[in-house]
């Protein structure tokens, strides 16, 4: 923090402030614009897209800018960001492509949308912030090797439990501690939550009903591990995690078997804990003087020990991403390399032949962790390439769905790009259902 604010003020002081673009103007993206417009010195919010433009006007108008441009042309947006216009318009493409704008948030929630947004941001030179976690968990490693060609950043955002989890995991490991586990605390899970028994809690919380649903039904939480898992190596004990039930954070170490955490890590979540809203890394110590102060400071008497975080704050610290991914090259989450871990789809009630699944958050599939050698080896259908797949036949309540059980939506970049990332797994799967 002490080298990004430093940073953005000496931006702000030479006049030259990070031009940040923003696709998506939901929830978070109306919480993300209020941060950068009302508290980020040396960055300037220059445009938002949304599909509708009464959105992108209220997250400025809430932020307090009143004198608003709408474009509708790449020469338009670069025109009203060089006479110091602040810019909203429908097409996300725009602000891809001008070339006074030098990152791009995308903050939709959406896999085949946020692919094309991303894809065509790197494409003209772009820095990538995702806050995206579905779009990160099925396509992130394609995704990374494209930015990495084009020489630019592609990240998640700090604020969203990846970012708080990955700061504190090279925060442990920067301490000298080997880090064993990366985990979340979930305060609800329920496989056969709906968009219908999710509505009035998302209307009373104004966000949307399936985004909420999937927060509800285990499906958010599995694609912030897997983003998690991608960034650290680190695999699951079991399929969904283990997820297991405590009072406190401080019992995690616990929880967990240190043979199998000791074999290359893990990430998993604790059900009902306090902090609710934190996050936690087990570290790994064994030298008997770096013991001796652990004791000192009450951390316990090792050789595992817990580091949590007890906050998330999301989108207020997302801004930071944005400046270490502009000005120092630094990702908050980014994967390694290969995918390590994937969500798959399971049947959230019996599923019948015919029918159409109706993607994250809805009322047909939920997501859980899987191994990536598992999935490939299992042919099983990411939870992220599930909207607009029709049936080929009936799936029974929880089981797992695969390639060969659905026909998929014609023409998607999505499944174009997910070949490409197996191809660089090895695995041999089919994306068209089998004969």
């Amino acid at each position: 923090m002490i080298i990004v604010d430093t940073e953005l003020a000496r931006r702000q002081d030479e006049g030259r402030p990070v031009r940040v673009g923003m696709v998506g103007a939901g929830f978070a993206g109306r919480g993300l614009a209020l941060q950068i417009v009302t508290s980020m010195v040396g960055m300037k919010l220059v445009a938002i897209a949304n599909r509708t433009l009464d959105q992108a006007e209220r997250a400025y108008r809430e932020a307090g800018v009143e004198q608003l441009r709408a474009v509708e042309s790449t020469h338009q947006l670069e025109a009203a960001i060089a006479e110091g216009q602040y810019a909203i318009t429908d097409d996300p493409f725009l602000l891809c492509e001008a070339v006074n704008i030098d990152v791009i948030v995308e903050i939709t929630g959406e896999v085949e949308f946020g692919a094309r947004v991303v894809l065509r941001a790197i494409e003209h030179g772009k820095h990538v912030v995702l806050m995206n976690a579905e779009l990160d968990a099925t396509l992130g490693p394609v995704l990374k090797a494209y930015a990495d060609r084009a020489g630019v950043v592609f990240t998640n955002a700090d604020g969203d439990q990846p970012g708080v989890i990955m700061n504190l995991f090279r925060y442990v490991r920067t301490l000298g501690f080997k880090p064993l586990l990366c985990g979340n605390i979930k305060s609800l899970l329920d496989c056969r939550r709906t968009p219908e028994t999710q509505k009035a809690w998302a209307a009373a919380n104004f966000q949307r009903t399936k985004m909420v649903t999937s927060f509800a039904d285990g499906t958010k939480i599995a694609m912030e591990m897997c983003t998690v898992a991608n960034a650290t190596g680190f695999g699951v004990g079991v399929r969904g995690m283990y997820g297991p039930t405590c009072s406190h954070v401080d019992e995690a170490p616990s929880l967990f078997n240190l043979d199998e955490l000791m074999r290359g890590g893990l990430v998993d979540y604790i059900l009902g804990a306090q902090p609710s809203f934190g996050v936690f890394v087990l570290g790994y110590c064994d030298h008997p003087l770096k013991q001796r102060y652990m004791r000192f400071y009450k951390m316990g008497d090792g050789p595992v020990y817990t580091f949590y975080t007890p906050f998330h704050l999301s989108p207020l610290e997302a801004p930071l991403t944005v400046a270490r991914a502009v000005l120092l090259g630094d990702a908050a989450v980014v994967p390694l390399g290969e995918p390590v871990c994937e969500v798959i789809a399971q049947a959230k009630r019996p599923l019948g032949a015919g029918e159409s699944l109706d993607g994250i958050g809805g009322f047909t599939c939920y997501g859980m962790l899987e191994n990536a050698r598992t999935v490939g080896a299992e042919n099983l259908l990411p939870m992220g390439l599930t909207e607009g797949c029709r049936l080929l036949r009936d799936i029974a309540i929880d089981q797992p769905l695969t390639f060969a059980d659905v026909e998929l939506p014609a023409g998607r970049l999505s499944d174009r790009l997910y070949c490409e990332q197996n191809a660089a797994l090895g695995a041999r799967r089919i994306l068209q259902p089998a004969e």
